[in-house]
């Protein structure tokens, strides 16, 4: 196979990835810049803080963006499936590395989570699971973030979603070294952007999630 397969899924995965939709709403409807307020980053956790409806929104449109990255790759390289891994890994490098603001952008896990929808559906199902059960334990959206995130290459591999993709693609014999690898590193890199929060949960003064009322 050529690399030009690969170049296109990387390309439109960044791309879509890349639009900073929380900024853009924050922007548009309160007049203000995300990025300046609460963690600095412009994920639908920090836009909640601002206003809770916007925040859903967000957090909607992160998710459909990585989602619609994965779709477009899928319908273009049906044969190839693990085209759409590296779609998917390419759509958070882009929320998290926006080229449209300098690089500085979310912590990937909206976008993560609906791009990896349509390919490891029922790990990312457990996956919301344990989000919500921590954050309705504890309230820490950082602490329901990693954990989640850790998990989610585990249990894909576990109920055999990535084993059962890779043998699709015209026979072969890769098992599911591609699927794993763009996992992992998406893992890898979601709880590393969330460096800062691991710390303060380490030291006791990580803040619990409160909506801000607007």
């Amino acid at each position: 196979m050529n690399a030009h397969p690969i170049v296109a899924s990387v390309l439109i995965g960044y791309l879509l990835g890349s639009i900073p939709f929380g900024y853009m709403l924050v922007r548009i409807f309160r007049g203000a810049d995300v990025r300046t307020t609460g963690s600095g980053n412009i994920g639908a956790t920090n836009v909640a803080r601002t206003s809770p409806l916007l925040g859903i929104v967000t957090l909607l449109l992160d998710a459909a963006k990585g989602l619609c990255a994965v779709a477009i790759i899928l319908s273009i390289f049906p044969e190839i499936h693990w085209l759409a891994f590296i779609a998917a890994f390419a759509s958070i490098c882009g929320h998290v590395f926006p080229v449209w603001l300098g690089f500085r952008g979310g912590k990937g896990v909206a976008t993560g989570l609906g791009s990896l929808l349509l390919l490891t559906p029922k790990a990312v199902l457990i996956a919301i699971g344990i989000f919500l059960g921590i954050v309705a334990l504890f309230r820490w959206i950082a602490l329901a973030s990693i954990v989640a995130t850790a998990s989610l290459p585990v249990l894909a591999w576990v109920m055999g979603e990535l084993h059962r993709n890779a043998m699709t693609d015209m026979q072969m014999d890769v098992n599911s070294t591609p699927p794993m690898l763009c996992l992992a590193a998406a893992a890898t890199l979601i709880v590393a952007k969330h460096h800062s929060n691991i710390r303060r949960l380490l030291s006791g003064t990580e803040p619990r999630f409160q909506l801000k009322h607007k």
